[in-house]
């Protein structure tokens, strides 16, 4: 079932009920037109609203009355598998009239996400923007809410928790035109929670401009912290995401071994999207790094959003996807760095990518 989640990933599925289980997200921040699928008990998030999944082999046919779909290769039925049902309280409204799906959103099972500030000085200019990201499309929609409040966020969350048995949060952020980029705001936002409802929480920006501020979101009652690479290879982040890539991965290093003294091992983490451009060699290489300091590279593999300037790059191929995959597994296992160790976020989650499968 690995390979089979691996391929999915890779090629996304075409659904024959579009509304089933919980809705599909188009645009935003985090795992974009995707759709939450389990296989053989393991929840996993599968692009659907791509050029490659309207193009893939994998069809899901609608579910029965029990909820189980059957999963088709063509016309070759390969495996049952079920959606997620929608979460209870995104039924919900704050007194002012938010809905709470605008302020935060279910991915998985039992995760919630929120993007607390929706706007970055990095999408705002096209010279500077990363080219794969969407963080400005579900605002734009009117799906979402440009700046989320702790007193929101922290209503949210018990709501989720209580209604839904939602086991940890990732508060993600654009990124400021401020020093700290996002990390106070983030800090404000975990503090309300922790307030609220006992709730692991990762929090997830750039290398702030000063290390004392992992202290200080740590204080705030932030469990683990992610910081995102992306894309590994100098040349690549200049051309793919010029804005961000201003803040070298030398800066990034040093910010990842501050980072780790003040969270732990394996309570750290980086996302790495491969397929666009990395070969497997630097990606293994640079995981090879980051497992030395501590930090868990959780790579996945890209997906093309559509309106992104990338939508029409290919997806990495479910065999390009293992050649990663299964050496970082044995990376991961030999270091004893495993995913279910990790309090809260991406890594733990591990939705987005089937690398924890290969860990075993």
């Amino acid at each position: 079932m690995t390979a089979l989640r691996t391929e999915l990933q890779s090629s996304g599925l075409r659904l024959m009920d579009p509304s089933a289980g919980a809705a599909s997200r188009r645009g935003g921040a985090g795992p974009s037109d995707h759709k939450a699928v389990t296989v053989d008990g393991v929840t996993i998030m599968v692009p659907v609203h791509t050029t490659s999944a309207w193009h893939s082999p994998f069809v899901a046919q609608a579910p029965d009355a029990s909820g189980v779909s059957a999963l088709m290769r063509g016309a070759i039925p390969i495996a049952s598998i079920q959606f997620p049902k929608s979460p209870r309280f995104a039924r919900l409204q704050t007194l002012d009239g938010v809905p709470y799906s605008h302020i935060a959103t279910l991915h998985s099972t039992d995760v919630l996400a929120t993007t607390v500030l929706q706007t970055c000085i990095r999408y705002e200019s096209r010279k500077k923007t990363c080219k794969f990201c969407a963080i400005g499309q579900s605002l734009a929609a009117g799906r979402t809410i440009a700046r989320k409040t702790p007193e929101q966020l922290a209503e949210v969350a018990r709501a989720a928790v209580l209604l839904d048995g939602v086991r940890h949060m990732v508060l993600t952020t654009g990124t400021p035109p401020t020093p700290d980029r996002g990390a106070q705001i983030l800090c404000e936002s975990a503090f309300a929670i922790k307030a609220a409802v006992d709730l692991p929480i990762q929090a997830q920006c750039e290398p702030p401009d000063d290390d004392k501020w992992f202290e200080r979101m740590k204080a705030s009652g932030i469990d683990t912290l992610g910081m995102h690479l992306e894309v590994v290879t100098p040349e690549l982040r200049a051309q793919l995401m010029p804005g961000k890539a201003a803040v070298p991965i030398s800066r990034y290093m040093d910010a990842f071994k501050a980072a780790v003294a003040v969270f732990g091992r394996n309570q750290v983490s980086t996302y790495i999207l491969a397929g666009l451009g990395d070969s497997p060699e630097a990606i293994l290489a640079i995981s090879r790094e980051l497992i030395a300091l501590g930090v868990y590279p959780f790579v996945v593999p890209f997906v093309p959003i559509s309106g992104t300037p990338l939508q029409d790059h290919p997806a990495p191929s479910s065999a390009f996807m293992q050649s990663i995959l299964g050496p970082l597994g044995a990376m991961l296992r030999d270091a004893q760095m495993r995913s279910s160790d990790i309090k809260a976020g991406c890594g733990k989650c591990g939705a987005c990518s089937s690398l924890a499968s290969y860990e075993a």
